[in-house]
Order: structure tokens, then C-alpha cells, then sequence
């Protein structure tokens, strides 16, 4: 082989090796430019979030976010309320960590409303609330930050509903109509299961008709509504309920109609019903005495008919056995007219006498 060959040979063999590692460099190019472009597009998602972490000093890191994203986690969610709980003052040393969030976001609870809560409670300077009594209520399912404001802003429940009285009687018999309204103010600590608002409405109400029944006079309670709300007050009735009772205010008293003495009527009136029901049964046995009676004089009488067909009998017989005379007989008939004559007489003396 000439030599100006073997150098075209092995020119052409060199120009084929730097296109084959050109080729490799551009895949492998390529590839890292793939790569870089994943990692970027993945980080990009969560660079918003962990820059604003990283101002805010909210001590979530890059590597936490991806975290949340395994463990199916909203990520915006958990970031944004760790920024509003630290922008207000609450750090991690009050239990309010992105670990906790994240706990009682996993367990179903409303973080932003919880740190909302947190938040409303301390800027108040009233209220005593930790991260884990608000996480307790609201998982719960208590409205805390309802609760809170209703701390701070105590609420008025109308007793009963709008447009309804409770009705009270009086020990004199006069019905009162009456209208309350109750101003209670939430207490957190026995918001877990303390009673709702139905059970303050229905005893407050007890309450009120049982301090209108003690009084004797209606008019009592017109000129002093006050004395209800002090016995009410006494009571305590906001035991085992979620409420503390700030006061009560009798909103409205109207005197509606007298019980008692429809009571009474209806009662007089019953009397009167029983009262003829005896009578009339006192009559009806007076009637059946009666009848009584003329069943015994008839039979009495049958008896007298019956003794007097046997009288002429006897005499027959007394005539037959010579027990009884002929003038003896009519001795007798003068007796008998005698004595129907005088009967006669004294009848039309006792007429005369009784038409005069």
C-alpha cells in the first residue's frame, strides 16, 4: 500500500472517531439538559413556597415540602398558616410547629381556622388557648374561631325564638306572656362537651315560668321584671354548657288571659254536670220507690178483695151451723150503716171545712 493511502486511511478513521464522540458528548448533553430541567421543574414548585419560608423565618425547608408532597399534604395550606402564626407571634416554642400542622391537618382539622383562633385569642389578652386545646376543638367539630369571637364579643340568644313568648301563671290564675334575651359569652374549656345554645334557651325558660308561678299576684311581677333575672341568675343555670350567662334581660311582659278563673268555670261547671247526675239518680230512685209503693197498695188491695169474697162464705157458713142468728145479722147491717153514715158525716164536714 502506498504511504499517501494509509495516511487518507487513517485520517478517515480519526474524523470517525471524533463524530462518534461528538455524538456521545451531544446525547450526554442532552440528557443532563433533560435532567436539569426535571429537577428545576420539580424544585420550581416548591421555590415560591420555601422563599417565602426562608423570609418569613418560618423554618420549613425545601426538603420538608417534598415531604408534604408524599404524604399527600397541602403544601400552600401548611406554609401559609405557619407564616400567619409567626407573623403574630406564635412560634414553635407554643407547640405550633409545621410537624403538628401537618398531624392535624392529616387528622381531618382546619388549620387556617385553628391559627385563626390562636391568633384572635392573642391579640384579645383575655383568653387562654393553646395550640392543642383549639386542635381538640375543632377536630371536635366546634366552630373554635366562632368560639373565640363569642369570648371576646359575648352573644345575645333570644328566649324563646324571635316572635315567640314563654307563657308563665301566676298563683292567682293570670297567664304572662314573657320575652327574654340572654347574653353569654363562650367558655373554652368546656366547649368539648359542654351544652349548646338549646339547652341555655330551655334552662333559662324553666326558670322564668318558675319564678313567675312562686308569686302570688301577676302584678308583682309587672312592677319588678327584675326579680326574674336574679332568680334565674342564681340558679346557675349555665352549668355543663358551653356558655358562661353574662346577665339576663327581660325584653317584654304582656298579661294574656286568666287561667284561673277559666279553671274555675270549667271546674264549677264539671261540679254542675256530677251534681245533676246524682240528682237525676236520686229522682229515678225516688220514681222506682214510688212505683214500689203502688205495686204494694194494689197488692195490698188484691189482698182486701180477696179477704172480703171470703166474708160471705163465712157467714153462710155461720148461718148453716147456727153460729149466727138472723137478728144478729141485721143487728150487724145496723152497725155497718151507722158507721158508713157517721163516716159520711165526718167526710162533708173535713170538705167544707177544707173549701172554707
Amino acid at each position: 500500500m502506498p504511504p499517501l493511502v494509509g495516511q487518507l486511511l487513517a485520517q478517515d478513521l480519526d474524523r470517525d472517531d471524533d463524530a462518534i464522540w461528538y455524538m456521545i458528548a451531544v446525547v450526554f448533553a442532552v440528557v443532563v439538559l433533560f435532567v436539569l430541567l426535571i429537577i428545576v421543574a420539580v424544585f420550581a414548585n416548591y421555590f415560591r413556597l420555601w422563599i417565602q419560608s426562608v423570609l418569613t423565618r418560618a423554618n420549613i425547608s425545601i426538603f420538608d415540602l417534598v415531604g408534604m408532597t408524599f404524604r399527600k399534604v397541602n403544601k400552600d395550606v401548611i406554609v401559609k398558616s405557619k407564616i400567619m402564626a409567626v407573623q403574630a407571634g406564635i412560634d414553635d416554642d407554643q407547640g405550633v410547629t409545621s410537624k403538628a400542622l401537618e398531624a392535624h391537618y392529616l387528622a381531618g382539622g382546619n388549620v387556617p381556622l385553628v391559627i385563626r383562633s390562636l391568633i384572635a385569642a392573642n391579640k384579645a389578652k383575655i383568653i387562654r388557648l393553646s395550640f392543642r386545646e383549639a386542635t381538640a376543638i375543632d377536630l371536635a367539630g366546634r366552630n373554635i374561631l366562632e368560639a373565640v369571637q363569642t369570648s371576646v364579643y359575648p352573644k345575645v340568644i333570644d328566649c324563646p325564638g324571635r316572635g315567640q313568648y314563654l307563657e308563665a301563671i301566676a298563683q292567682n290564675g293570670i297567664q304572662l306572656k314573657v320575652r327574654a334575651r340572654v347574653t353569654v359569652r363562650a367558655n373554652l374549656q368546656r366547649l368539648i362537651g359542654g351544652a349548646g345554645e338549646e339547652t341555655i334557651i330551655a334552662r333559662v325558660g324553666e326558670g322564668i315560668v318558675s319564678a313567675i308561678g312562686k308569686q302570688a299576684d301577676h302584678m308583682h311581677v309587672l312592677e319588678n321584671p327584675d326579680f326574674i333575672s336574679k332568680e334565674v341568675l342564681d340558679r346557675q343555670l349555665d352549668s355543663n354548657t358551653a356558655f358562661e350567662i353574662v346577665s339576663i334581660d327581660i325584653a317584654d311582659i304582656d298579661v294574656g288571659e286568666n287561667v284561673g278563673a277559666r279553671l274555675r268555670a270549667d271546674q264549677a261547671e264539671a261540679d254542675t254536670r256530677v251534681a245533676r247526675a246524682r240528682a237525676e239518680g236520686r229522682r229515678a230512685q225516688a220514681v222506682a220507690s214510688e212505683q214500689e209503693q203502688y205495686a204494694r197498695i194494689e197488692e195490698s188491695r188484691a189482698k182486701l178483695v180477696e179477704a172480703e169474697a171470703e166474708v160471705p162464705k163465712a157467714m153462710a157458713e155461720a148461718f148453716t151451723t147456727g153460729r149466727l142468728g138472723i137478728f144478729d145479722y141485721y143487728k150487724m147491717r145496723n152497725v155497718q150503716a151507722d158507721t158508713n153514715m157517721r163516716q159520711a158525716i165526718a167526710g162533708t164536714g173535713m170538705t167544707a171545712q177544707t173549701k172554707s
